[in-house]
C-alpha cells in the first residue's frame, strides 16, 4: 500500500511541476514579445507644406536609385 501512495505522490508532483514549467515558459514568452515591440513615438499630423517636402524628397531619392542612369 505504501508503494502505491509513493507512486501516486510522485505522479501528482510531476503533473504540478509540469504545469508550473508550462506557466513559467508562457510568462517568459509573453515578456519576450513585449520586449520586442517597437518603441514608437506619437507623431504629429503632417502639414501640407511638410507633405510637399516629403514628396519632393521621395522623388529625389527615386531618381538617385534609378537603374536607367
Amino acid at each position: 500500500m505504501s508503494e502505491i501512495l509513493h507512486f501516486t505522490t510522485l505522479a501528482v508532483a510531476t503533473v504540478f511541476a509540469a504545469a508550473a514549467a508550462v506557466a513559467f515558459d508562457w510568462l517568459l514568452l509573453l515578456a519576450a514579445f513585449r520586449l520586442m515591440k517597437p518603441a514608437t513615438a506619437r507623431r504629429a499630423p503632417l502639414r501640407a507644406q511638410d507633405k510637399a517636402g516629403l514628396a519632393r524628397g521621395t522623388m529625389q531619392l527615386a531618381r538617385a536609385f534609378d537603374s536607367r542612369r
